[in-house]
């Protein structure tokens, strides 16, 4: 049988691995010169013009962003609940409600529509995710925050270098977080990096990160060790010097596939969006689950279902609600392998299996 095609796979060379021995050389393992570096160099590479502050991790970024933004006790943020569990676990970690809303058909991200029928009188932002690589209508939903007077928070862990109409995704919201977890887009091998919108949300996150200090034993806020590594933040210097090829591999990956595929609906881009394709995915209507198991053991392809299991239904977070397009797409959604890895040989063994299978009707 052809060897295995993962759904993901992280991409590491001797570049990360010399940024690390040159930090591990230098004796500066926690977060120092590299983090800040860090920093200035992923918000103008991504074009943010604003500033950016690096975590350990994703949800450390959200959650830090929220408590940094004045979420607090008894506030709701409107969330999907098609989505990964740290979009409300970040929410509910402020000790706020989190409000699941339905997504659209077409990008699996909120509805404009549904956010504004969710808004309440303890309504105090909105958190869209950029999923799959796809943003979110900020257009809209910005508007629709101006007019309620409520914050937006964008959840950007699956989309770095994405846009809408020009702009840049993280250039949005009062924050938004990147997450540089390993199948991300890009990596630092485990971390995060927030872009906030004023001065104010900056300094209490780099407050929030470590242990409520600015300066050493002066203590100011009840704080967390959140911090990112030198080590980490080095991989993720070496990474944004790769992340634009890589990108436009997975863009090129898309095409071939969104030309040659048959039988599954595959992902449409709004018009003005750039999509940067952290997965791509389709929909099986007819038992996706099936259809999963028969690329892996027929074919050697690997797939992945994000999120079978909505969060409404989540037991921390079980909730009474009625979001029939959130359903679908669990039942549906199918992700298949796009990353810059894939040979073109892989591509073709993708198309013919799912093909194959689509036509049997498996």
């Amino acid at each position: 049988m052809n060897d295995f095609i993962p759904p993901a796979k992280p991409i590491v060379g001797d570049e990360e691995r010399e940024a690390v021995d040159r930090v591990l050389r230098s004796g500066m393992l926690a977060q120092g010169p590299e983090v800040k570096a860090f920093e200035e160099e992923f918000a103008a590479h991504f074009r943010l013009g604003r500033a950016c502050v690096a975590v350990n991790s994703g949800t450390s970024g959200q959650h830090l962003g929220l408590l940094s933004s004045g979420v607090k006790a008894g506030d709701e943020v409107i969330v999907p609940s098609f989505t990964f569990a740290a979009t409300a676990n970040s929410v509910a970690l402020t000790g706020a409600t989190p409000v699941f809303a339905d997504i659209d058909a077409d990008d699996f991200c909120l509805s404009p529509a549904a956010i504004e029928a969710a808004i309440t009188e303890r309504t105090v932002g909105v958190m869209p995710v950029h999923l799959y690589g796809h943003p979110a209508k900020m257009d809209q939903i910005m508007a629709i925050a101006d007019r309620h007077g409520i914050q937006v928070f964008e959840d950007a862990a699956q989309a770095h270098g994405a846009s809408l109409a020009g702009s840049p995704v993280g250039t949005f919201g009062s924050f938004a977080m990147f997450s540089l977890y390993p199948t991300k887009n890009m990596t630092s091998g485990e971390g995060g990096m927030v872009s906030v919108a004023t001065a104010q949300i900056e300094r209490l996150m780099r407050l929030y990160r470590n242990q409520g200090m600015e300066r050493q034993y002066h203590n100011e806020v009840v704080g967390f060790n959140t911090r990112m590594t030198d080590i980490h933040a080095a991989i993720g210097r070496v990474q944004l010097t790769k992340v634009d090829g890589w990108t436009k591999r997975r863009q090129a990956n898309a095409a071939f596939l969104d030309a040659n595929l048959v039988g599954v609906t595959t992902p449409p881009v709004a018009d003005g969006a750039v999509h940067v394709y952290h997965q791509y995915t389709v929909r099986v209507p007819e038992d996706r689950d099936g259809f999963a198991v028969a690329l892996r053991e027929q074919y050697n392809v690997g797939s992945g279902m994000f999120y079978p299991v909505p969060n409404h239904r989540l037991e921390p977070f079980r909730a009474p609600v009625d979001l029939p397009e959130t359903e679908r797409a669990a039942g549906e959604c199918l992700s298949l392998p796009v990353h810059p890895a894939l040979s073109d040989a892989d591509l073709e063994r993708v198309v013919a299996a799912v093909n194959a299978l689509a036509k049997a009707g498996a």
